[in-house]
């Protein structure tokens, strides 16, 4: 009878052993799950630079983007409100998780975009990942008339002769990667480098340029950011075509102020460009940010769940 007893008290220790072994395993494994940080930014456009942020799957993002003159002629223009502006419409998917699609149309040489965006690493709460790395890139169509081409006032003059354009020398390229991190509740920022191509460009102007990009936020109120972005055109002579840096693209300093919602953001900002597509700013930019070469703009985006 005592070995039963004995057998019997084994046994129930045994099980209490193992069910509290599989019950501190099931904690552990609670405890070591991890989870991507959620509002590293409150929208994938940062002013006018792209962030690592891809909305969920089945999203549809809408974004009007909108730059006025330069505030260079003061109260003449009302500070560039009356001058020169551009204004791109796009539309955004996001077909499977950290993909994104989309397209849009931009006033300045009739540009049309297609895009992808796609985040390889998400930054996780526990630092499991400590950064988000995401890859973008876009095409660029100019689509002016082919007479503005041969004339010879693209880019100062087309280098070709007349008659020999061709549909590819419409296109230009912008590729970019984007390391990103949350700090905590109010402070995020990213950096990135990027390489942009032009097909067809003036005899006194590059084909290629290599950038690099700072920018990030300051969240001041639970809907409130301090914003900012920063791009600098690289001189790199291996890659250049000039003999001096005559027409080097100057630097795009942009600060501003967002305001979000769960769907929406809307950023109000002063930028030392007139673009509004990434792949112009790192190439043409000649705005000089100590000359009020300053132009105001914002940005707003608007997202629908399928």
């Amino acid at each position: 009878m005592k070995k039963y007893n004995l057998l019997l008290f084994l046994f129930s220790l045994i099980s209490i052993v193992s069910f509290a072994q599989e019950e501190a395993t099931d904690t552990v494994d609670v405890k070591e799950k991890d989870y991507p940080v959620s509002a590293v930014f409150e929208s994938g456009y940062l002013i006018d630079a792209q962030t690592t942020v891809i909305p969920e799957v089945k999203t549809l993002e809408f974004v009007i983007q909108h730059k006025f003159g330069t505030i260079e002629k003061g109260s003449a223009d009302l500070w560039g409100i009356y001058g020169s502006s551009n204004i791109r419409l796009g539309l955004n998917f996001v077909p499977i998780k950290n993909l994104q699609i989309g397209a849009g149309i931009t006033k300045r040489q009739m540009t049309t975009d297609l895009n992808a965006k796609w985040t390889v690493l998400q930054q996780t709460r526990k630092n499991t990942i400590p950064v988000s790395v995401t890859l973008y890139g876009n095409m660029g169509i100019d689509g002016r008339n082919i007479s503005v081409f041969e004339s010879g006032e693209v880019r100062e003059a087309y280098s070709g002769p007349v008659g020999s354009f061709k549909f590819p020398d419409r296109l230009n390229y912008f590729s970019q990667l984007i390391v990103s991190r949350k700090f905590n509740e109010w402070l995020s920022l990213q950096a990135g480098v990027s390489f942009t191509h032009y097909n067809a460009v003036g005899t006194l102007y590059d084909h290629d340029k290599v950038g690099v990009h700072f920018n990030g936020r300051i969240k001041v109120s639970p809907q409130g950011s301090i914003i900012f972005n920063y791009d600098e055109p690289l001189k790199i002579k291996q890659i250049s075509e000039q003999i001096s840096w005559t027409n080097h693209p100057k630097t795009n300093l942009s600060f501003g102020y967002e305001i979000s919602t769960g769907t929406h953001a809307f950023q109000i900002y002063m930028g030392s460009t007139q673009s509004l597509l990434p792949q112009d700013n790192i190439m043409w930019n000649q705005l000089d940010m100590g000359d009020k070469g300053f132009a105001i703009g914002f940005t707003m985006t608007r997202l629908w769940a399928f």
